[in-house]
């Protein structure tokens, strides 16, 4: 960080009391740090919704491999999406579930329309697109 600024914020004692309790479990050593992660959040968020930015994230879905056609399907539709998917661990849970974890790299368009397809699956039984960013934009 080149230029660091310092402003003060005006905020009710007892909503400080629970944002101080709330970055304490999580770890943040000052105020600073955690509004600076805020701040950062939001703007990966905003990065997400605009949808053609470049952007990153992972698929995390669950299934049972079991069922009919799925691993054929998933794998189709991975191919297809070969350009943002960049990698994939797949992890066997037990005698019948899997997880699979993809990381993808596109515009947020894109990664959605992906996570969509992939967690509506027929069979899938859970599935999470989680966010992120390439960090080229945050300091």
């Amino acid at each position: 960080m080149s230029d660091i600024i310092r402003f003060g914020v005006s905020i009710d004692s007892q909503l400080i009391k629970k944002f101080d309790a709330l970055i304490n479990r999580k770890g943040y050593a000052t105020r600073s740090e955690a509004i600076r992660d805020m701040i950062r959040d939001t703007l990966v968020e905003e990065e997400w919704e605009a949808g053609a930015q470049e952007t990153v994230g992972t698929i995390t879905i669950v299934y049972n491999h079991h069922t009919r056609e799925l691993e054929h399907a998933l794998t189709d539709m991975q191919h297809k999406s070969f350009h943002q998917i960049i990698s994939t661990l797949h992890v066997h849970l037990d005698a019948h579930n899997c997880l699979e974890v993809l990381v993808v790299k596109g515009t947020g368009q894109e990664i959605k329309k992906i996570a969509d397809r992939l967690i509506g699956t027929r069979g899938v039984k859970h599935g999470k697109l989680t966010m992120t960013t390439t960090g080229k934009d945050l300091s």
